[in-house]
């Protein structure tokens, strides 16, 4: 699995669609902001065609899927060109279906032993989810010392003010986060270039 686009995309914002029609605006106001990567969430019920049409509209962009949490909406999501998936949890078959495919599976933890699940089956970057109810850097930290192989992109709890903090440490590979993607879409492209204002200094 290549996960080398966080080499030049350390801000991964987690974008909910609830209409179609909300896709080419939302996404282009993130180009427009500097920020060239895009998780849809497959929470809503239109998700499924904002995906297709995300993919078709943006080819440059790399435009992945979130809140997968079975093989099946894996499978339908990859179908559609979702360049990498999501997941809050681990989900063995989750891994397995993108692993066979290699496409980037990045599923959430919390604990040594869901860690341990995922480094099983080859995963070392991993969703640390939601962070900030579960110790944010001090509980990443811990599991850095018992991993040092794994690489992190906490989500949950991450925003403009702390982005910063989770980016310099060394076991920290990228931020999800859906901070950036509130208000009208002058707010959503303002927000993206803070977004990735702050985050360059660690590219």
């Amino acid at each position: 699995m290549d996960f080398s686009f966080f080499n030049t995309n350390k801000v991964v914002p987690v974008v909910v669609l609830n209409s179609i029609d909300e896709t080419i605006p939302k996404l282009s106001a993130l180009k427009r902001g500097g920020i060239n990567v895009a998780e849809i969430t497959f929470r809503t019920s239109c998700a499924p065609d904002c995906l297709a049409l995300a993919v078709k509209t943006f080819p440059d962009m790399l435009v992945g899927v979130g809140t997968i949490i079975n093989k099946e909406q894996c499978v339908k999501a990859l179908d559609l060109g979702a360049k990498f998936v999501v997941s809050p949890g681990f989900s063995k078959e989750v891994a397995e279906e993108c692993i066979s495919r290699d496409v980037p599976y990045i599923p959430g933890v919390i604990t040594p032993t869901e860690v341990m699940m995922a480094k099983a089956v080859g995963l070392n970057v991993l969703k640390f989810f939601p962070a900030s109810d579960f110790g944010g850097i001090k509980t990443m930290k811990a599991l850095s010392a018992a991993f040092p192989d794994v690489r992190f992109v906490p989500t949950g709890g991450v925003g403009e003010s702390n982005l910063h903090e989770f980016l310099e440490q060394k076991f920290v590979l990228g931020a999800g986060g859906s901070w950036m993607m509130k208000g009208t879409e002058s707010d959503i492209e303002t927000a993206s270039r803070r977004a990735v204002e702050i985050a360059k200094e660690y590219i």
